[in-house]
């Protein structure tokens, strides 16, 4: 039965526990998921649990959240009675947002185990007992102090979000709170819900800003996803500047940069390439677009369009070129690179559509970079080499512009013909191009295929073989292991 109940201050309407008996809600009633983006694969699947039947299960520890004690008191229902009737010790914590609640609990459980937390709302909410806002509450960590072991938080009460999604300084909540003696929990975490910009959708990195920062520590976090939790504190927690192991066949693979950290600063600019260095990259990638007048610079297309402000500068540059692709760009051969050089560079949102955009306040960040530009900052650097990517080479000779030539010429100027400590790779979908580059005994030539592939004959192996050292593809291809094993035969190397 549908029904209207008065809850902190608002009229709710809806289907309430509280109508119907247990065994009419533990026999009838199925769970499905209530937030409709998730998947819905064990809807109806799972019945209901009453608290002591989770009891019985025995689990090494349970947290009950009593979230509506005075709403059910006023209908003659004590959660405080049914708390006590439990076996002693089954309740490791107990939350609640109701002062005399737990006051009432801290009174009657002195000997138990059972630590009590005090839950705030939203600061503007009205705490139901004392009449006092949430906000005003934080002000007197004293009082929570006289009843409760620790409090549980919205994550930010400790970490606040500004209206551009990006994060604010740090309250001073957890310190304040420790220094009392209280231990904090902070709510409101899942994989799945819009996050600060400052973690770069990962939600790892979220756990991560409350539980290995410099300053404080939460005492923990309440999540959706505890497996996110977890992995972020076992595996990530106060590892920074920790040294990799080397990349190797019996180590780990090589972390290879798409366009530099194009998820953090506009891609191959000067900014995405730092940003990628100081992440650890082995291998940053500069895929060599061309200029008119023949200069070879760091951009992921031809058409720059979309990755730099050419569309307002020189819109009228605009053309199809099928050979490229099907719709219409602004490209880069098209413009001499003083008339590139004018140009901001923009962060590619892939996902700009669905309001998923990346990092906003960088978004004609950096400075793009010539070849040689590229080139002096990786040697430069402590990187274990270089992808240099090559694309329309053919195209681009019929307009007179020789961007295997530019390439070469730039890697030898660099000392690259020589360099040892660096790897070089030379990307590319063409043979022709990989061939050209068979001379540089130290480069290795990786073969781009870009249809989707899901095995390869032997013939087609030791064809790949004679003009380059591995091959790579889309990211969702499906390589069964017969096909990796025959890759692996001649001596080619999976590049993914």
């Amino acid at each position: 039965m549908e029904r209207t109940y008065k809850l902190l201050g608002e009229d709710v309407h809806g289907w309430f526990s509280l109508d119907f008996t247990a065994e009419q809600l533990v026999q009838n009633i199925t769970l499905i998921q209530n937030i409709f983006s998730r998947p819905s694969t064990f809807d109806d699947s799972l019945g209901m649990y009453t608290l002591d039947d989770v009891v019985e299960l025995h689990p090494p520890q349970i947290w009950l959240n009593v979230q509506y004690n005075s709403f059910f008191l006023e209908h003659k229902l004590s959660s405080e009675d049914y708390i006590l009737e439990l076996p002693k010790d089954s309740l490791s914590y107990i939350s609640s947002p109701e002062v005399e609640f737990l006051k009432s609990l801290a009174g009657k459980l002195k000997k138990a185990k059972t630590k009590l937390i005090f839950r705030f709302l939203n600061e503007n909410v009205e705490e139901p007992s004392t009449k006092k806002t949430y906000g005003e509450l934080l002000k007197d960590l004293k009082s929570i102090k006289a009843f409760a072991a620790g409090i549980l938080v919205p994550k930010t009460y400790i970490w606040p979000l500004k209206k551009d999604q990006y994060l604010a300084p740090s309250t001073s909540l957890v310190k304040d709170a420790h220094a009392l003696g209280l231990e904090v929990y902070a709510s409101g975490f899942a994989n799945d819900i819009v996050l600060s910009y400052n973690y770069s959708y990962d939600p790892s990195e979220e756990y991560l800003q409350f539980m290995d920062n410099p300053d404080f520590s939460v005492d923990g976090v309440l999540t959706d996803f505890p497996s996110t939790a977890s992995g972020a504190v076992a595996c990530l927690a106060h590892s920074k500047g920790n040294p990799l192991p080397p990349p190797g066949k019996d180590t780990r693979p090589l972390i290879i940069t798409h366009n530099g950290a194009s998820g953090v600063f506009p891609g191959s600019t000067d900014l995405a390439y730092q940003q990628a260095i100081k992440d650890a990259a082995d291998i940053i990638d500069c895929t060599v677009q061309m200029s008119k007048d023949g200069t070879a610079f760091c951009k992921h297309s031809a058409d720059i369009s979309s990755s730099t402000t050419a569309s307002v500068a020189f819109a009228s540059k605009a053309s199809t070129v099928h050979e490229i692709q099907n719709k219409s760009g602004i490209f880069s051969f098209d413009l001499s690179w003083s008339e590139i050089a004018t140009l901001k560079p923009s962060i590619i949102s892939p996902f700009a559509q669905a309001g998923m955009l990346r990092n906003p306040a960088a978004k004609n960040a950096g400075k793009l970079m010539t070849l040689p530009e590229f080139l002096d900052l990786a040697k430069a650097s402590n990187i274990t080499g270089i992808l240099i990517e090559i694309e329309h080479a053919s195209y681009l000779a019929k307009r007179g512009i020789g961007v295997v030539e530019a390439v070469s010429s730039a890697l030898t100027k660099a000392g690259y013909d020589k360099e040892t400590k660096q790897q070089v790779f030379i990307q590319s979908d063409d043979s022709s191009v990989l061939a050209a580059f068979k001379k540089f005994a130290r480069f290795r030539r990786v073969l781009n295929i870009e249809a989707k592939i899901s095995g390869a004959s032997k013939p087609s192996v030791d064809d790949i073989k004679k003009y380059a050292d591995t091959p790579t593809g889309r990211q969702h291809h499906r390589v069964c292991r017969r096909t990796q094993e025959r890759v692996h035969e001649p001596r080619l190397r999976l590049l993914r």
